[in-house]
Parts: structure tokens; C-alpha cells; sequence
């Protein structure tokens, strides 16, 4: 894993050399050895030996480490077109189970080179408007593992980006201190420091989710790990064992369902992020067979009727009593399930 500890400035002094080097061929050539060799990222960081997470099964650990390198396969080859000249195209090959991870890791790498190069530092909107733009919800956590990594006030960053969806890039900052530092934020419960307000809800979101890698996929310790964090925390730590269990998935329907039931009052937020991971998957056209199965043992519908639950909560959005619009999305569709139970 690489490390931001050089001065950014230091970072970002070529722009000094003036915009006709930027066309030289040796300078391209530099620059690009340059990304990798400071941004570059071993697939050793994704393996469950190096990050210490639990290891329940061997079918379990082989599943989500291949999620980990599907998402550095995504990050290196946009490290690598600097242009986004047949990025898409390069990541569509990737089979639909993993892709979206692969879109997500190219977000990660064209946010940190927009940061590096501010003499061009177009290419993340550029790609989340053009060839990313399936993958919108992926590419915002992308952006997100992006920014937990870059010396900068992460929540000033969400003035530039879409009110609904931005908040997803909190949702990937709480994912990323949760994979790399689960000692601190999975074992002693810590909070965020680096954001304030409603920010931290959306970051347990994503530490949830991180949660799902940490336990490899066990539906029987996910339940008591959540149940150690203050009782404020447990709702959105469950939404993202949801988006999770059904997004990247890693077990088969039987413990789908005991999850389901260990949730209890948890349950409509487990399941909002269920539709949420199957809105993501239909959107990209992506739907695999275990997020269906997640759908359907945990909302209790197929993946196009969750779908559409999220889709109808979009409706006449707007944000209420000092929540932002995110919220109130989550609390609609939340109370979609709520009814159900």
C-alpha cells in the first residue's frame, strides 16, 4: 500500500515544467513511471493473511480476495490510461460478478491522479459522466478510498458532488478505515475524526460493509460484532452488512436467512441495504445469482420489485428536518420494510 506521507506540493510540481512538456513523449513516459511507482498497490494489501481478517472457510476467503484484486485490476489499468482511451472498454471484460469493483478501483485511481496532476484534474467527472456513468454509485465509494487517503478536510469535498449520491463517498472512506484499520475501528469501536455531523452515520454505513471482508462473510459473528458499538451505531453498521451480503456476497441462501432473522430490529435496515446493493447491480447490469438470492431471503422480493422500492423513494425527494436527501432515501425505503415486517 502505497503511503501519502511526501508533501503534496512536492507532489504537484510539475505543473511547473509548463503545458507544452505535457505533450513530450519522455515526460508522458515519466510520469507514468512515476504513477506507478508511488500510487502502485500490491495485491499482497488484499489478501486476508497481510490484513489479518478472519478465515471461515477457504470458499468464503477465495471469494473475497478475488473481489480485492478485481478492484486493483480496476485501479492499475487507470493508473495506466491516463487519456480514458478504452478504459471502459478494458474493465467490461472483467466477468459482471467483479466488475463493478473494477469500476470502483478505477474512481480510486483518476481521483488520486486529478489530485497529483492539477494541471489536469478533469478525468474522475470525466468518467463518472461518460464510460463510469453505470457505475455511478461505485465510482462515488470509489472516490471515497480516494480521499481517505489524501491529506485534505474529506466533507468540503462533497460540496462538488451530487446532494443524493456524494454521500456515497463517505460511505467509501468508512469502508477503506474499516479494511485497513479494523483494529481501531472494528475492534475498539473507534469514531471517525476526520468528519462530524450526519457524516458519521454514512461512514458506519461503509464500515459495516467493511465488516462483511473482516468476518469473511460469517453470519453468525457479524451479529455479535455490531452488537459491541453503542446502540446509535447499530443501524447503519447493519445497512452495510446489507448492501454487502447482497453486492458482494460470499455465502449461499440458508445463511442469508439466519442473518435475516439475527438482524431482528435491525431487520429494515439490513434489508434497505440490500435493495440498495441490488439497484446498484441493476443499474450497471451486473445482477448476479447471489444478490437475487440476498433479495429475495431478505426483503422478501426479487431484485427488480427491491429495485423498484428504491426507485419509488426517489420520488419528490428532498431534504427534511435538517436531514439531507440520503437520508430521508434510507428512511423511506427503510419504512417500505418496516411495513412488510
Amino acid at each position: 500500500m502505497f503511503s501519502l506521507n511526501s508533501n503534496p506540493e512536492r507532489a504537484q510540481s510539475p505543473v511547473h515544467h509548463g503545458q507544452a512538456k505535457l505533450e513530450d513523449g519522455p515526460f508522458h513516459l515519466s510520469m507514468r513511471w512515476l504513477r506507478k511507482r508511488f500510487l502502485s498497490i500490491s495485491t499482497e494489501e488484499v489478501s486476508f493473511v497481510k490484513r489479518g481478517f478472519a478465515e471461515r472457510d477457504q470458499a468464503a476467503r477465495h471469494h473475497l480476495e478475488q473481489i480485492g484484486l478485481a478492484f486493483l485490476e480496476g485501479y492499475h489499468v487507470a493508473l495506466d490510461d491516463e487519456q480514458l482511451s478504452g478504459l471502459a472498454s478494458r474493465l467490461n471484460t472483467i466477468e459482471p460478478m467483479l466488475r463493478g469493483f473494477a469500476f470502483e478501483g478505477a474512481a480510486m485511481g483518476l481521483a488520486l491522479l486529478d489530485f497529483f496532476t492539477p494541471w489536469s484534474k478533469s478525468r474522475f467527472e470525466t468518467f463518472l459522466n461518460g464510460p463510469g456513468a453505470a457505475h455511478v454509485y461505485m465510482a462515488h465509494v470509489g472516490l471515497g478510498w480516494a480521499l481517505a487517503r489524501l491529506p485534505i478536510k474529506i466533507e468540503r469535498s462533497l460540496k462538488k458532488l451530487d446532494p443524493l449520491l456524494g454521500w456515497l463517498v463517505i460511505d467509501g472512506y468508512g469502508f477503506h478505515e474499516g479494511y485497513f484499520r479494523w483494529q481501531r475501528y472494528l475492534k475498539n469501536l473507534a469514531a471517525p475524526t476526520r468528519i462530524s455531523g450526519y457524516a458519521k452515520r454514512v461512514f458506519d454505513q461503509g464500515l459495516g460493509r467493511s465488516l462483511w471482508f473482516y468476518s469473511s462473510a460469517d453470519s453468525a459473528r457479524v451479529p455479535d460484532i455490531i452488537a459491541a458499538f453503542p446502540l446509535s451505531r447499530q443501524p447503519d453498521l447493519w445497512s452495510g452488512i446489507g448492501i454487502a451480503c447482497a453486492y458482494a456476497g460470499g455465502v449461499e441462501r440458508p445463511e442469508l436467512e439466519r442473518l435475516s432473522k439475527a438482524a431482528g430490529y435491525f431487520r429494515p435496515h439490513l434489508a434497505q441495504g440490500v435493495a440498495f446493493a441490488v439497484k446498484a447491480r441493476q443499474r450497471a447490469g451486473n445482477l448476479v445469482r447471489h444478490t437475487e438470492a440476498a433479495s429475495e431471503a431478505i426483503c422478501g422480493l426479487s431484485a427488480s420489485e427491491a429495485a423498484a422500492i428504491t426507485d419509488a423513494a426517489l420520488v419528490n425527494l428532498t431534504a427534511s428536518d435538517g436531514e439531507p436527501e440520503y437520508e430521508v432515501w434510507r428512511r423511506r425505503i427503510q419504512a417500505r420494510f418496516n411495513e412488510s415486517a
